[in-house]
């Protein structure tokens, strides 16, 4: 079972900036990975649709002998993964959740950006993160839709993609943020860009190599951890192969089979 390899998924190729941290973290684990871009976004669905889709790609990683499972999407995490959890006990699995806990520890102005989609921040699990780790701070939240729809297609520099976000980050600067929490898997992506936006003193914080990490500590405590080498990473997308090909060289810098997911 330690060579065995490790499913990924989210609702879309945000994900990928996950994929590439447990990868850098553990490079000798084989990966497998699905984009469920065919019902992107996530954040718009109900919580019924999105535990249904859960659950159908749990299902496949179980039938392609996954050891683990790491759900790179906070939508389906807040959605689905207790659901999961139920399901498959014995089954390692880690879940999202934006960073709240270490922005507040970062911040030295006490005031802390948030964006993420709609959904992640009306759900109940973003409301008890505030609860329990943002009391001494003051949150602002910025809903961004628009940005995931175009990170799908591989715009990370557009004219259109840099108005659109600087719609979305100046409220928080005005609003005295000094630490901003890029709360959806797919933001990661816009690290290079929000640099060159942003004051060189604000500080981007995700959770993709706290993912990686907490998997790292799961799998050792099983004894799963493999000893290499890994096999070539193989990717599934519900919507079109040739559109994740595409693009596949910038999210993902590396080669992978790129299959239609057709559940």
């Amino acid at each position: 079972m330690s060579e065995a390899p490790i499913g990924v998924f989210d609702s879309g190729v945000g994900g990928l900036s996950v994929l590439r941290e447990i990868n850098q973290l553990l490079p000798n684990e084989s990966l497998l990975y699905v984009g469920d871009c065919g019902h992107i976004p996530y954040g718009e669905k109900s919580p019924e649709f999105i535990r249904e889709r859960c659950a159908v790609i749990a299902e496949f990683f179980q039938r392609e002998g996954a050891k683990a499972l790491v759900l790179a999407c906070n939508t389906a995490t807040v959605a689905g993964v207790a659901d999961l959890r139920q399901r498959y006990p014995d089954w390692p699995m880690v879940g999202m959740e934006p960073a709240v806990k270490p922005a507040a520890a970062a911040t030295r102005s006490g005031v802390v950006g948030v964006l993420a989609t709609t959904g992640t921040l009306q759900s109940a699990k973003f409301a008890a993160l505030l609860d329990r780790f943002a009391s001494s701070i003051k949150v602002i939240t910025q809903p961004c839709p628009g940005l995931v729809e175009l990170i799908e297609t591989g715009d990370l520099h557009s004219e259109t993609l840099r108005t659109l976000l600087r719609g979305y980050v100046e409220p928080l600067l005005a609003a005295g943020c000094d630490t901003i929490i890029l709360g959806c898997t797919h933001y990661p992506f816009l690290k290079p860009l929000l640099s060159q936006m942003l004051p060189p003193s604000i500080i981007l914080i995700d959770t993709g190599a706290a993912v990686a990490r907490q998997l790292q500590r799961l799998l050792d405590e099983r004894d799963l951890l493999a000893a290499g080498p890994a096999s070539n990473t193989q990717l599934w997308t519900s919507a079109s192969p040739d559109s994740l090909r595409k693009i596949l060289h910038v999210l993902w810098n590396k080669s992978g089979l790129v299959r239609s997911f057709d559940r």
